[in-house]
């Protein structure tokens, strides 16, 4: 880890209850994620010192800013973090040249408008110094407050919920601009999102928390896809969960019989024949076909169903089907948005469903112990 990471231990019982340690390396975007009060947000006050948790510990590198057992809590002014809050709480009042030189009060006087001028030309706002914030967009805003924050240069970035105020078009363009700061100032970037599509667009890390703790931290992609367990799955929408039986491990397969059906995953070296698991698998890795109806069923992996509704978003299909069977499991997918046109598919439709082996995700089953791994 670099020597100047950010590393946390948060723990107490209320009123946000925390029990946590984690770390961000410079250069890194750790997305924070859960429910309402899952404690993000006061992880973010904890670190910056505006809240105290009754054990902790925050350091940066060589210095600790906070350590409970050493009654170190050094006053947010000491401590070098840049904080963008979600309504942004820029002076309202002043230009926004002048809310950035608010945050430069290290530096000389005759120093601090021309950083600030600096400062607003990295966040693309060089043209606009003289407005103050109601003259601005709720992007525009953003940026004030994302250069303010960087005025103090900070060996810490925060961000709360810092795009839920802008529209979707503003806010993939700040998604990139994110993106170029983290490049041109590798510190640790903290984000809180409630949004995991949003986290997977800014973080190259994901931190997945319910109830003050860690269920899981990874790429974005692993923990969206590769839940670390049910109840992980649950909180990132991982809408296609069910149970099954190990059958066998075969070379670099893990058969699965999902009431009675043959499933064929990814190996999981972590479940012995006979184990009860829960599997999972991306509405993306699902495939659809009209053209193949004579094989579902007979083969591993595809499976006859009907459409029992199709939507269509701006981009693509949300389509949920139902599998033939006495237990008539419900399958969710993700078409190209042509596919339905293209196929003339409908409420309605027969279908062959086929689930990508690498897609299947085992899990251990709720309610199942140590003792059904391997």
């Amino acid at each position: 880890m670099a020597d100047d990471a950010l590393t946390v231990t948060l723990q107490q019982k209320g009123p946000i209850p925390l029990d946590l340690t984690l770390s961000c390396a410079a250069g890194d975007v750790l997305a924070l994620v859960g429910p309402s009060g899952s404690g993000k947000s006061t992880i973010l006050r904890s670190i910056a010192g505006l809240y105290r948790p009754e054990v902790g510990r925050v350091s940066v590198g060589a210095s600790t800013w906070l350590d409970t057992s050493r009654r170190i809590d050094w006053p947010p002014y000491r401590r070098r973090v840049g904080l963008v809050f979600q309504n942004y709480a820029l002076f309202p009042h002043m230009t926004a040249l002048a809310n950035v030189a608010a945050a430069l009060g290290h530096l000389p006087r005759q120093e601090r408008s021309r950083r600030a001028g600096e400062l607003l030309e990295l966040v693309h706002l060089g043209d606009l110094h003289g407005r103050r914030p109601a003259e601005l967009s709720g992007g525009q805003q953003q940026r004030v407050a994302v250069a303010r924050a960087l005025a103090r240069d900070p060996d810490v970035l925060l961000l709360d919920e810092p795009f839920s105020a802008v529209d979707r078009v503003t806010r993939q363009r700040l998604y990139g601009e994110l993106r170029e700061l983290s490049r041109a100032f590798p510190i640790p970037i903290l984000v809180v999102t409630h949004d995991f599509d949003e986290a997977a667009r800014v973080a190259n890390r994901m931190c997945l928390l319910d109830r003050g703790r860690i269920l899981q931290t990874g790429t974005p992609r692993d923990v969206l896809a590769r839940p670390a367990s049910v109840q992980a799955a649950r909180l990132v929408d991982l809408r296609n969960v069910f149970e099954a039986r190990i059958l066998s491990q075969d070379g670099p397969l893990t058969l699965l019989d999902w009431n009675g059906r043959t499933l064929q995953a990814a190996r999981s070296e972590a479940h012995q024949a006979g184990a009860k698991v829960a599997w999972a698998i991306a509405g993306t890795q699902v495939l659809l076909s009209r053209t193949d109806l004579d094989q579902a069923d007979s083969q591993p992996n595809r499976f006859s169903a009907t459409i029992r509704d199709l939507v269509h978003l701006s981009e693509s299909l949300a389509v949920t089907v139902v599998l033939d069977g006495p237990d008539a499991p419900v399958l969710s997918m993700t078409l190209p948005a042509h596919y339905a046109r293209r196929t003339g598919l409908g409420p309605g439709s027969v279908v062959t469903v086929a689930l990508m082996p690498e897609g299947i995700h085992v899990m251990t089953a709720e309610g199942e112990g140590p003792s059904d791994r391997g």
